[in-house]
């Protein structure tokens, strides 16, 4: 039997959600803060995906303006309904727990006959129960029941914990409209019951939950019902069917949700991140850059209850009957002339207005830098891409001639505002040449910045060097070697930001600004390219 990699959705990809439409299965996963919104993958195995397009792709579905990390699209759900596909979501707009503040989204869903087709995402519909990580469940007599996750109203808040709890009612679909008033089907000791999922499975309801927050105290329980979707609840005696501690290979395993084969096989995807060695001891996972990431597991029934993984953790491989994946261990795109860019890229926030061209300079991404620094909440002038690799180099090719200063153009590697990396090309002091500013992080809001001087005019070879444990930004002119910048730990690059939280994964792009003025002098980009 062929050895396949876990995971099978790299890089930032949390709370995966997926259906099956006949032979084709599609999935999506988390954005948070970035636009578009909601991506939809396809595979015919369940091993390999391949990105068609996203759910978001409108200012009037997705309007992210100044979210903190960690806010924006959350823990979506994909189902598929006669012959309609559905992903309910929902959008914080404020989120600091620090500060202890939530507003609890309304919640929504979008819709689509054609997932294939550009754009064919209906505009949200809002339900009125609030909460987060929304489910439907469709009964067998045409009822539709929404389950979301929120504070109860009762709930005591002298008791330290977190108190989310998983509320279900009926809803009118068209419209979103709440029929009944939420009842609450489940409470955790943990005080984090979150990520639900309703399925039925011949005599029996089946509710899946994620339990003890997303981090190393991470799980998957399941509990059943005979009478319905408001139970009484039976308690699953192999619970929890996945966990982990923090000395596996694979860690925060839960959020999970199943599928069923045509063949009547079932597997379950779940996020889980993987620690790296550092002397052959584990680090801690939210050193590991690359976030909270997609993970494929078989599901096999017993006594009428599943079992996850042979009741076994959750390893870096699997055996399956399907061809093997060779991992992708490069990647460039040289910006062929389009009127969008290729799938995979993403904007801090919903864009304004359009600021590139892949038209005006024959294979070059041309970004015409806006208003807004890289430190801004807003949405700045920058173009991002997951990383999926650990380690790596990161290139790309600049031609930039600023005439005024506090105009810049680069590279970056990006955590979120308050933590990132960049190297840009600049205007030099005297006006009459340019030179290299290394801008880092030296703690959440707080940069430090070195320059250099350039020593022509011409195109600048910007790159980011990436390992377990830093990052290293560098620059080349004409065809001379890199020139090096110190290294930024891995541990100043992941720290959690004064408001909202690192809920997402690493992510390397492009950018060009002007400080609160336009950049009149395009910044030309000639590709962009990973190499693991």
């Amino acid at each position: 039997m062929p050895t396949h990699n876990n995971p099978i959705l790299s890089g930032f990809n949390p709370d995966p959600s997926l259906v099956r439409v006949g032979e084709d299965y599609y999935l999506t996963t988390s954005t948070f803060e970035y636009f578009p919104g909601l991506p939809i993958y396809h595979s015919r195995d369940l091993i390999s995906w391949t990105l068609i397009g996203h759910a978001l792709t409108r200012p009037s579905q997705l309007n992210l303006r100044t979210v903190e990390p960690g806010g924006g699209i959350w823990a979506p759900t994909f189902r598929h309904h006669d012959g309609v596909l559905y992903i309910t979501s929902c959008l914080w707009t404020a989120y600091s727990p620090q500060q202890n503040v939530r507003v609890w989204p309304r919640g929504f869903y979008v819709s689509t006959q054609d997932p294939w087709k550009a754009d064919s995402w209906s505009d949200p519909i809002y339900f009125d129960q609030p909460g987060f990580d929304q489910d439907l469940f469709w009964d067998d007599d045409g009822s539709v029941y929404l389950s979301t996750c929120f504070r109860p109203i009762d709930h005591d808040m002298k008791s330290g914990l977190k108190g989310f709890a998983i509320h279900t009612s009926k809803i009118d679909l068209a419209t979103g409209t709440s029929l009944e008033a939420p009842r609450v089907i489940r409470r955790s000791p943990s005080g984090v019951a979150e990520g639900s999922h309703i399925i039925r499975k011949e005599q029996y309801y089946y509710l899946f939950v994620a339990e003890g927050g997303t981090e190393s105290g991470h799980m998957e329980l399941v509990f059943r019902s005979s009478t319905g979707v408001y139970g009484p609840w039976e308690h699953c005696p192999n619970n929890p069917l996945i966990s982990a501690t923090t000395q596996d290979d694979v860690q925060n395993t839960g959020h999970a949700d199943l599928i069923e084969e045509s063949t009547g096989k079932w597997r379950a995807v779940c996020l889980a991140v993987r620690p790296y060695r550092q002397r052959h001891a584990l680090r801690t996972p939210y050193l590991q850059p690359i976030g909270r990431e997609t993970f494929l597991m078989d599901v096999t029934w017993e006594d009428d209850w599943p079992i996850f993984n042979q009741g076994s953790k959750l390893q870096l491989s699997f055996g399956a009957e399907a061809d093997s994946v060779p991992p992708i261990l490069k990647w460039r795109d040289s910006f062929e002339a389009s009127e969008h860019l290729s799938l995979g890229w993403y904007h801090k926030n919903t864009p304004l207005k359009r600021e590139y061209s892949l038209k005006e300079r024959n294979h070059h991404l041309r970004l015409w830098g806006g208003p807004y620094n890289l430190q801004s909440l807003e949405s700045p002038t920058m173009v991002l891409r997951k990383q999926t690799l650990a380690r790596g180099i990161w290139e790309t090719s600049l031609d930039f001639l600023p005439q005024r200063p506090h105009c810049e153009a680069g590279t970056v590697v990006y955590w979120n505002p308050y933590t990132f990396s960049s190297i840009g090309v600049r205007r030099g002091f005297n006006g009459e040449n340019r030179e290299i500013q290394f801008t880092h992080t030296t703690s959440p809001g707080e940069f430090t910045c070195t320059t250099q001087y350039l020593k022509s005019m011409g195109s600048v070879r910007l790159a980011v060097q990436c390992s377990e444990l830093e990052y290293t930004l560098g620059y080349a002119e004409l065809d001379e070697e890199y020139n090096w910048f110190e290294p930024v730990s891995m541990e100043v690059m992941t720290a959690d930001p004064p408001r909202g939280m690192a809920f997402t994964g690493m992510l390397l792009g492009l950018y060009a600004f002007g400080e609160l003025q336009r950049c009149l002098e395009p910044a030309d980009f000639a590709f962009a390219a990973f190499t693991g």
